[in-house]
């Protein structure tokens, strides 16, 4: 059957989640005179930050931890890794990172040429997000991108996360779609690739981090342009 749907990630995939942080984090760092303060270095702070972010998110997505146990953690443990036990300071950090980092709205390249270029060859375009559902559509809004999405589907409306089926089965059930007429475009090969695969979806998997999986007839880009050559 001809693909009709298409079902987009959101963080890393189009809206550029890891440069947006980046930015958020560094000027968090200097408003509050970290480097000085503490002797911390930022590059260094921000490499702990990112690997423990990264773990909790594998977590949440495993349903080994909820997302108050992630907001309480990625700062305070990455304080604590460099000998600063502060859980104010932490939760400051935590708090005005989810309301700083929609300042910064960079989207992942070729994501505005894509999608508009999916539209114009009558595709119905989708979200499907396991990010929180208070940000996952100011993102969309704040980037200018939410106005070619028919739907968008966050983690938190759902209680489950990808790659658990029961988000992809509402994801569906809210335009009404088929998975034999939909695909599903992201960078997370558990949440994504496995999920859709385990649900009976097609996917492309945007191997940002140049994975290289090896798995026979997998659909994959490196860039966002490369979606034209299936799609």
């Amino acid at each position: 059957m001809k693909i009709q749907h298409i079902f987009f990630d959101l963080d890393n995939t189009l809206w550029d989640h890891r440069r947006n942080a980046y930015l958020t984090i560094k000027d968090l760092f200097e408003k509050e005179e970290i480097t000085l303060r503490y002797r911390i270095d930022f590059e260094e702070f921000h490499a702990v930050y990112h690997d423990i972010n990264e773990k909790l998110w594998e977590d949440i997505r495993d349903g080994i931890i909820d997302k108050e146990y992630l907001r309480k953690h990625r700062f305070y443990d990455t304080f604590r890794h460099f000998k600063v036990d502060d859980e104010k300071l932490a939760m400051y950090f935590e708090e005005h990172f989810l309301d700083k980092i929609l300042n910064h709205n960079n989207l992942v390249e070729g994501a505005g040429y894509i999608l508009e270029y999916l539209k114009s060859k009558n595709y119905i375009l989708h979200i499907i997000s396991n990010g929180f559902k208070e940000v996952t559509e100011r993102k969309c809004i704040l980037s200018g991108i939410d106005h070619y999405f028919q739907t968008i589907t966050s983690a938190d409306s759902v209680g489950v996360r990808k790659p658990n089926p029961a988000i992809f089965e509402y994801a569906l059930g809210l335009s009404d779609v088929q998975k034999e007429t939909s695909i599903l475009i992201g960078d997370d090969w558990i949440a994504d690739v496995v999920g859709a695969q385990n649900f009976g979806m097609d996917v492309i998997f945007f191997d940002v981090l140049n994975e290289n999986p090896q798995q026979g007839g997998l659909k994959m880009i490196k860039h966002l342009l490369q979606i034209k050559e299936y799609l």
